[in-house]
């Protein structure tokens, strides 16, 4: 049996008005027809605190809480995230190795 994979969490900070982060929402939307994340919207408008830290940068993208994309978002680069950071989250949870294989620690003999 296949064990679950990780589905990594993308965040998309975007404004009123802003036609660049109308252009972003939509492809990031897009790829989830081929590539499975959860994603969060949240739109910065009147919160002081993420006026601050986002109003230059918008359109934003964080994948796993890590900002990986400004203004625009590069498709390829998108997927390839997407992987690595599932690949991540799946390595976090533990060795898929079965007891008699080696995980490649060094505290094996």
């Amino acid at each position: 049996m296949t064990a679950p994979q990780a589905v990594p969490r993308v965040v998309v900070y975007h404004a009123a008005g802003c036609h660049l982060c109308e252009r972003a929402l939509a492809r990031v939307r897009a790829f989830r027809n081929g590539l499975d994340f959860e994603l969060e919207e949240v739109a910065i408008d009147g919160d002081e605190e993420l006026e601050e830290r986002y109003r230059e940068l918008i359109p934003a993208v964080e994948i796993e809480g890590e900002l990986v994309f400004t203004h625009f978002v590069h498709e390829p680069a998108f997927r390839r995230r997407i992987g690595a950071a599932r690949g991540a989250a799946v390595r976090a949870r533990g060795s898929t190795a079965r007891p008699s294989e080696p995980t490649g620690r060094s505290d094996e003999a």
